[in-house]
């Protein structure tokens, strides 16, 4: 709970809970305030905002409810930056814990591996992934999580090697644990806050990896998506330009309290070290 009130007391974490929660409300009441298709046309193409109460953010082209399109969208840009997140630290934390305690040789081999991941841009993988394998949700998310999970594991890494030899690893050894058993019972809960402090950056950046994939025509087309809106609005820029700033508005909101909010949690870490 101290944790919490000290996260809570920075005003970055305040203003990103601000900006998140209510698009987290509206992603998981989406099949309840949209149940319908948002895909499935409601009225005439192209209709301004604030036009009809029943369809306040206007249409599209094709004259879909933009409002029901962009809670929607919500759904899948959280889904896709939570998702990929979770992937990218699981696979850099187990990556990470072996290579910092399984000795020389797989150290070496894991690091040479993840510095060959690093090489390459997080975007150009995703979009070379996906434009093979084909774009669905769950290529998307494994595309963003194998261009994010080289950073979970280089701190993962870093953290076990400062910890295996602490005096409980010791001990755990003596009472003749395997080395398994050790890494990650002993060790590698201990190793995970400086790997979960990557987590806002990973989210956010998944959020605009999928929104620049979808942009480019790789997303799902069976889901709806702030790029994919986007990019449905740069034919009709000059005529309706709201179909593409509002989805835009959307996207930046959603990355900036992401980024927030892992600026409050830096700052609590650092006001906790301070007071310790």
């Amino acid at each position: 709970m101290t944790s919490l009130r000290r996260f809570l007391s920075t005003g970055e974490a305040r203003a990103g809970l601000a900006m998140l929660l209510p698009l987290i409300v509206l992603a998981l009441l989406a099949p309840v305030l949209f149940p319908g298709d948002p895909m499935a046309i409601v009225g005439q193409p192209l209709l301004p905002p604030f036009q009809e109460s029943a369809l306040p953010l206007g249409t599209d082209r094709l004259g879909r409810d933009v409002l029901a399109q962009l809670v929607h969208g919500a759904q899948t840009s959280l889904l896709v930056g939570l998702a990929a997140a979770l992937s990218a630290l699981c696979i850099g934390a187990v990556i990470g814990t072996i290579a910092g305690f399984g000795g020389r040789v797989a150290d070496e081999v894991l690091m040479r591996i993840t510095e060959a991941f690093q090489t390459v841009p997080a975007f150009l993988l995703a979009l070379a992934f996906v434009s093979v394998i084909g774009p669905t949700l769950a290529s998307v998310v494994f595309a963003i999580a194998l261009g994010a999970w080289p950073a979970p594991a280089r701190v993962a890494r870093a953290e076990v090697l400062s910890i295996r030899e602490k005096d409980y690893v010791a001990a755990a050894r003596v009472v003749g644990k395997r080395p398994l058993e050790i890494a990650f019972r002993e060790i590698l809960p201990n190793a995970l806050p400086p790997v979960l402090a990557l987590s806002s950056v990973i989210v956010a950046s998944a959020i605009l990896i999928e929104a620049a994939l979808s942009f480019l025509g790789l997303g799902d087309p069976n889901r709806i998506t702030w790029g994919g809106m986007i990019a449905e609005g740069r034919t009709v820029l000059r005529s309706a330009s709201y179909l593409s700033i509002i989805p835009g508005i959307a996207l930046v909101v959603a990355v900036l309290a992401v980024y927030l909010l892992g600026e409050g949690a830096a700052k609590a870490r650092l006001s906790k070290r301070s007071y310790a």
